[in-house]
C-alpha cells in the first residue's frame, strides 16, 4: 500500500501545517512495521490533483493493478473534486467508511452516480482485477482520526 502524502488539498483553503518533508516523515513513523510506503510522489511530479496523480502512475506502472483508497468522508464530497469522473474511470476504489460519514458519503451525487458500479463488499480483495469504474464501500472498526487531528496532537497545540 502507498501513502501518498499530499503537499496541499486544493479544496481547502488553508495549506497542510508542516512542510512535505516533515509531514512524509510523521506518516511513517505512524507506519512503522506496516506494509506502506509513504511516498511524497504528488509533490515531486508537481501534481495538484488526484485524478492528474493516478495518470501518472499508470503511464508508469503498467503492470501493476492500482486500487484507489479514500475514506467515505472524501466519498461525501468526491463530486467536487477535479475530474472525480476520470479518477472512477481509471482505477477501482475502496471507500473506507469513517464515523458520522456513512450516511453523508452514501447519498453524495458521486455515489449516486456510481453506484451501478458498486460491488458487493465481499469482493474487495477482487478489485485489482476489476475494470474500472468499480467500487466497494467498507464497513468495519471505524477510525475517527484525521490527518488534521494527528498534526494538532503531534505539535502539542490541540486534542490531547
Amino acid at each position: 500500500m502507498w501513502w501518498l502524502v499530499t503537499p496541499g488539498n486544493p479544496l481547502k483553503s488553508a495549506a497542510p501545517s508542516g512542510n512535505i518533508a516533515a509531514r512524509i516523515a510523521e506518516a511513517r513513523a505512524l507506519t512503522k512495521g506496516r506494509r506502506i510506503s509513504v511516498t511524497g510522489v504528488e509533490a515531486e511530479i508537481g501534481s495538484r490533483f488526484t485524478a492528474d496523480t493516478i495518470l501518472w502512475l499508470k503511464a508508469r506502472l503498467r503492470s501493476v493493478s492500482l486500487v484507489w483508497i479514500m475514506g467515505a468522508d472524501n466519498l461525501a464530497g468526491f463530486h467536487h473534486w477535479q475530474h472525480w469522473q476520470r479518477i472512477a474511470e481509471a482505477v477501482p476504489m475502496a471507500v473506507v467508511d469513517r464515523p458520522g460519514s456513512t450516511i453523508a458519503a452514501m447519498k453524495s451525487p458521486a455515489a449516486r452516480q456510481l453506484g451501478r458500479f458498486r460491488v458487493p463488499e465481499r469482493l474487495a480483495a477482487t478489485l485489482p482485477e476489476m475494470k474500472a469504474p468499480a467500487w466497494v464501500f467498507l464497513h468495519g472498526p471505524r477510525v475517527a482520526l484525521s490527518s488534521t487531528e494527528i498534526r494538532k496532537r503531534r505539535s502539542g497545540d490541540g486534542v490531547s
